[in-house]
C-alpha cells in the first residue's frame, strides 16, 4: 500500500504542472490575440470555441472523465483567454493616449471599474470622491476642488447624487464629454437637459453588468443619445475594442424596460427570500431537502440579498414605470395562487404553457 503523504506529494506536483500548462496555454492565447488584432479580426470565434469544447468532451470520454466536467474546465479556460485578449486589445488600441479623464464617484465599485477601464485605454485618470480610493490616482474630495479640464468626465454616483452632480456641471460648463452610468434615466432627465442647454457635450449610458465583470463578451451597454451624437460616438468608441453589445434606446424606453429587467427581477427575488424567512422554516433544514430548481433560485436570491439595498430601493421607487411592473407581479402571483386554491388544474397548466411559449421566443444565443 502506497504511503498517503507520498501520494499527496505526487498530486501536488501534478497540480503545479497543470497550472504551468495553463500558463503556457495563456501565453499562446495572447499571441493568437495579437495575430487576430493585427489582421483586423474579432476577438471571439464561436466556431473555434465549439471545436475546443467538442475536443474537451471527446478527450474526457476517452480518458474516463465526466464529459461535463471536461467541458466546464475548458469553458473556464476560454473565458480566461477571452478576458486576456480583450484587455490586451483595449490596451493596444490606446484611444485615451494623451487624454485626461475624471471619474466622479471613482471610489465606489462601478467608479473603480471605470477607473481601471480608462486606465487600460491610456487615459490619465483622476477621481472626484469624498471617500478615499483603493488606488493611487489623484483624488479631489469635492467637485468644487476639481478643475474640470478633462477630456472625459464619468459620473458614477448614486442616482439621487447624480442629479446634483449634473446640475453643478451645467453651471461650470466643462468642455470635455460628460456621461453618467445610472441605472435609471428618468430622474436625471431635467439635469441632463440643463447640461445640454449649457452647451456641454453630454450623453448617457447604462452598463448592464456589475463591478466584478472582467470579460464583456455577452454583456450589454445601453446608450441613450440626448441629441448630441458626437458625444455618444466618443463614449461608444471606448467600448469599440471590447466584445460588449452596444444597445441604443430612448430615455423613456430605457426606464420602461428596466422596470422589468431590473425592477421585476429584483422584486421576485426579494419576495422569494422574504417568503422563506417568514415561513417559519429553518434555512438549514430547507438546504438538506433542496432541489435543483430551489438551489438555482436560492443562488440568485442570495446574490440579490448581498446587493446595496439603498440602490435597489432607488431602482424601484424612482422609476415611473415600476408600479405597472409590480402590479403585474402581484396579479401573476394571485393567478397562480387562485388556480391552486381553486383546484383548477387546467388553468394552472395553461399558465405554465403561456409562460413556456413566451420564454421560447428568447434568442438562442442569449444566456
Amino acid at each position: 500500500m502506497k504511503d498517503l503523504q507520498a501520494l499527496r506529494e505526487q498530486l501536488s506536483r501534478l497540480d503545479v504542472e497543470l497550472l504551468e500548462m495553463v500558463a503556457r496555454r495563456q501565453a499562446i492565447v495572447a499571441e493568437i490575440g495579437r495575430v487576430k488584432s493585427s489582421a483586423g479580426r474579432g476577438t471571439r470565434d464561436y466556431a473555434r470555441e465549439k471545436e475546443v469544447l467538442e475536443l474537451a468532451r471527446r478527450t474526457a470520454r476517452r480518458v474516463g472523465l465526466d464529459e461535463d466536467v471536461g467541458e466546464e474546465m475548458f469553458r473556464l479556460l476560454i473565458r480566461a483567454s477571452l478576458a486576456a485578449q480583450e484587455l490586451d486589445k483595449v490596451t493596444s488600441q490606446g484611444v485615451g493616449s494623451g487624454k485626461r479623464a475624471l471619474v466622479i464617484g471613482g471610489s465606489g465599485q462601478m467608479g473603480q471599474w471605470f477607473v481601471r477601464f480608462l486606465d487600460a485605454q491610456g487615459y490619465s485618470v483622476e477621481i472626484c470622491d469624498p471617500q478615499p480610493a483603493r488606488s493611487t490616482h489623484v483624488r479631489f474630495p469635492s467637485l468644487a476642488e476639481s478643475p474640470l479640464t478633462h477630456d472625459l468626465i464619468v459620473v458614477a454616483a448614486p442616482i439621487h447624487q447624480t442629479v446634483d452632480v449634473l446640475e453643478q456641471l451645467a453651471e461650470r460648463q466643462p468642455s470635455g464629454t460628460v456621461f453618467d452610468i445610472s441605472s435609471l434615466k428618468g430622474p436625471l432627465a431635467g439635469a441632463l437637459q440643463k447640461l445640454r442647454a449649457a452647451g456641454c457635450h453630454v450623453t448617457s449610458i447604462h452598463p448592464m453588468f456589475g463591478p466584478d465583470t472582467e470579460l464583456l463578451s455577452g454583456r450589454n451597454v445601453v446608450f441613450v443619445d440626448l441629441g448630441d451624437p458626437q458625444a455618444t460616438a466618443v463614449v461608444q468608441e471606448l467600448f469599440a475594442s471590447t466584445m460588449v453589445e452596444q444597445v441604443n434606446m430612448s430615455l423613456d424606453g430605457h426606464d420602461r424596460a428596466m422596470a422589468y429587467v431590473l425592477g421585476l427581477s429584483h422584486a421576485v427575488n426579494i419576495a422569494f427570500f422574504n417568503a422563506l424567512s417568514q415561513s417559519g422554516e429553518q434555512v438549514e433544514a430547507l438546504a438538506t431537502l433542496s432541489s435543483s430548481t430551489f438551489d438555482a433560485q436560492m443562488d440568485v436570491a442570495s446574490r440579490v440579498a448581498e446587493e446595496n439595498p439603498y440602490l435597489y430601493f432607488e431602482i424601484q421607487s424612482l422609476n415611473a414605470h415600476s408600479p405597472r411592473a409590480l402590479v403585474t407581479l402581484l396579479n401573476a402571483v394571485t393567478q397562480v395562487a387562485g388556480r391552486v386554491l381553486d383546484g383548477d388544474e387546467q388553468g394552472f397548466v395553461d399558465l405554465m404553457a403561456q409562460g413556456k411559449a413566451f420564454l421560447a421566443r428568447r434568442p438562442e444565443d442569449r444566456p
